[in-house]
């Protein structure tokens, strides 16, 4: 069992946050997620039809995040939130990526509602998470340079378990340790905003949402929150 915990220097800085923990074990990364690629189909067509478009970083949901990234410290112009990023990409592009069922899940869902999310393979995880300002003598090994280290800057809020940093930047970017393949099949899928007085309700539709598309693949899934008021969930 992992546990997720909300650091209180966290909590303060950022009081109305919400954290959607959708946890699944027994995923079956290997079989077809046929609504998964429909609801990736469909978010490319609206765009390419005009009847839809992503958030960007004038929409409250996105502009609340770029606050947040200047206040420790990061440029986020530079260094993108995740959901900002993959927007910008869908923009850019008309498409967006494809890396399996399981991620390509939490991409739709983050785009369709302007919520970055993220993933871990609770395999790989060590220990229990935390969600806290870095001290600058962590370690981080990003996402597909396995040959890579760096060190985040303190005061970056960053998530971390009792081996290294799992995401630099609140969520711009996850570590290549605990990231989600074909192969993992005990994965803890992370929703967030900081405006949860404003979008809780969307936060749980969209955590609803990627329940939707990966149960059908697991054998178990469930749904757990954190907030400064309830700083800590076991998965």
């Amino acid at each position: 069992m992992t546990s997720f915990r909300i650091a209180p220097a966290v909590a303060d800085a950022f009081p109305d946050t919400l954290i959607a923990l959708v946890t699944a074990t027994g995923i079956r990364g290997h079989e077809p997620w046929p609504h998964t690629v429909t609801a990736l189909e469909e978010l490319e067509r609206q765009f390419a039809d005009g009847i839809w478009l992503p958030a960007d970083e004038t929409d409250p949901r996105i502009e609340a995040w770029h606050t947040a990234y200047r206040s420790f410290g990061t440029n986020p112009r530079r260094v993108r939130p995740s959901v900002d990023a993959l927007g910008r990409r869908l923009a850019k592009k008309g498409t967006l990526p494809r890396i399996n069922p399981a991620v390509d899940s939490y991409n739709a869902v983050s785009v369709r509602h302007g919520l970055p999310a993220g993933a871990f393979d609770l395999d790989q995880v060590t220990g229990d998470v935390d969600i806290r300002h870095a001290d600058g003598t962590e370690a981080f090994t990003p996402l597909g340079e396995p040959g890579t280290v760096e060190n985040p800057k303190p005061g970056e809020i960053i998530y971390v378990d009792t081996t290294d940093v799992l995401t630099r930047h609140w969520n711009h970017r996850d570590a290549h340790r605990t990231r989600v393949t074909e192969e993992s099949t005990h994965v803890a899928f992370v929703l967030e905003t900081l405006h949860a007085t404003r979008d809780g309700d969307l936060l749980k539709v969209a955590a609803d949402a990627l329940t939707g598309l990966v149960a059908p693949h697991a054998d178990r899934t469930a749904v757990h929150c954190l907030s400064p008021a309830q700083p800590h969930a076991s998965t």
